[in-house]
């Protein structure tokens, strides 16, 4: 079963393992291997789509290696992660793009906390497919 029941039948212990891998390879291809050209490219008016497919291509890679060495039958998560990534950063750079959204504006804040709280689901929801489906 690809999709589990939301019951106690999860494994707090292999969910509490699969968000905390899954969190560390965020922080590292969201902000260690996320280089300025990638971060300011993707939300620019034109030339997004290298910047924005170079660096969810980072979390491809880095989730696709994951599912490699710690559940191999699952390695098709890495394009999962792969393409919600790549809708939520693009949503985001075509509002900043839109709307001329800077840093130093409210919203900008705002849409930088969206993005990451709807990342960070993205991995609850992955770490409780691989939970429940050891």
């Amino acid at each position: 079963m690809i999709l589990p029941e939301l019951s106690s039948s999860i494994a707090v212990g292999a969910l509490i393992y699969w968000m905390l891998l899954l969190t560390i390879k965020h922080v590292f291809a969201d902000f260690i291997f996320q280089n300025k050209w990638m971060a300011m490219g993707k939300d620019a008016k034109t030339g997004w789509a290298l910047p924005l497919l170079a660096h969810c291509s980072v979390h491809l890679v880095m989730t696709t290696l994951l599912m490699l060495i710690f559940a191999p039958r699952y390695w098709y998560i890495g394009v999962i992660d792969f393409l919600i990534h790549l809708a939520i950063d693009r949503l985001k750079g075509f509002i900043v793009a839109t709307y001329d959204v800077t840093n130093q504006d409210r919203w900008f804040w705002w849409l930088i906390g969206t993005d990451q709280a709807l990342h960070h689901l993205t991995g609850f929801g992955l770490a409780i497919v691989l939970a429940a489906n050891p």
